[in-house]
């Protein structure tokens, strides 16, 4: 079961009108974490007790003692609306452990940020630290609806001025320029050839933003997206019901398909196992004792993404990759069974 810890709120920073940060009065060395990845909450609810919400850590574990998340109100969230009406400072809250994968492999890379709304939250925790202790090129593209409506306005003004060589922030204003064309982000992305791009946003902005840099000549390797969806239950549940039967146990029951063959390369090296019709693969490179990145196990973040490069293997359940992406091989650990005698995975 996951671990939980109960921490308690030291401020609360109005950013805009409609976005606070929270910062929790905790450092990294009680919760270390990396550049980008996110913190899950328990909400309290009158209806089902509870609701489980995943918001990205603002701060970064390099520059900021304390972590904080930074939410942004929402019409119809209650999980957000809640946050911002109720928590004040020497509130008390549950959150999971930080995961997640948006995270850059090396904070020394030349990077290219392209945020919208409130998901520059991921992005300013990246950004901080690549500056803090790389010595690479940031330029950053953040979107919002107006002048008032950006988050960290101030923070991102003074960054800049302290790093005139490293940093360049680049504002597109719905209220001036429009919404953000393909046309207009693949001209910006040209300018930053060999950057390693990260991506946060509403789903049409990274869409957009995605195609404009494949079209750019980014490759799928430096091209990351952060995406979140609900929570198909809340982790913070203790039990489950002792008969459940997971659509992977259904499935091998009705079909019970041989066994197969897995050969996964990850981290430069080959490793063979016989991958049974009834385990998803990432639970057997875990009981294996291979090291594959993942976060929520439930196929609506993309962390576990890899590629099949021979065989086939059928999805439970994927609420993240696009077309394009199963058309080049991308596929989901956490939710993959396989479907043919020998299958091949690359996660390079």
């Amino acid at each position: 079961m996951p671990e939980f810890h109960r921490l308690r709120v030291a401020e609360v920073v109005e950013e805009t009108a409609d976005a606070r940060s929270v910062v929790f009065d905790v450092g990294t060395d009680r919760l270390p974490y990396r550049p980008g990845q996110f913190l899950t909450l328990r909400i309290p609810s009158d209806r089902c007790g509870s609701v489980a919400r995943a918001y990205s850590l603002s701060s970064s574990p390099v520059t900021d003692g304390r972590l904080a998340v930074t939410v942004k109100r929402t019409a119809e969230g209650y999980a957000s609306n809640w946050i911002c009406d109720n928590v004040a400072a020497g509130s008390e809250i549950d959150v999971l452990e930080p995961a997640g994968v948006f995270t850059p492999k090396s904070l020394e890379a030349d990077l290219l940020l392209f945020a919208a709304g409130s998901g520059i939250t991921p992005i300013m925790s990246i950004l901080k630290s690549a500056l803090a202790t790389g010595s690479g090129r940031v330029a950053l593209v953040y979107a919002n609806r107006d002048e008032r409506s950006v988050i960290f306005a101030r923070e991102l003004t003074e960054l800049a001025a302290a790093h005139p060589g490293r940093l360049l922030v680049l504002h597109w204003l719905e209220s001036v320029q429009g919404l953000p064309t393909q046309e207009a982000m693949q001209s910006l992305a040209a300018a930053f050839p060999d950057h390693d791009a990260f991506l946060c946003g509403p789903k049409p902005f990274m869409d957009t933003a995605r195609k404009a840099l494949r079209e750019a000549g980014f490759p799928k390797s430096s091209i990351h997206l952060e995406r979140f969806a609900s929570l198909a239950g809340n982790p913070f549940d203790t039990a489950t019901p002792a008969d459940a039967v997971t659509p992977a146990e259904s499935e091998a029951e009705e079909a019970q398909p041989e066994d197969s063959v897995v050969e996964v390369t990850i981290d430069g090296e080959a490793h063979t196992f016989t991958w049974p019709a009834d385990k998803r693969l990432l639970d057997l490179l875990k009981e294996n004792g291979i090291q594959a990145p993942s976060s929520c196990a439930e196929g609506i973040c993309a962390a576990c993404e890899c590629r099949v490069t021979e065989g086939e293997v059928t999805m439970v359940n994927n609420q993240v990759l696009e077309q394009e992406d199963l058309d080049e091989g991308y596929r989901l650990a956490c939710q993959s069974l396989p479907k043919t005698p020998k299958v091949k995975v690359d996660y390079d």
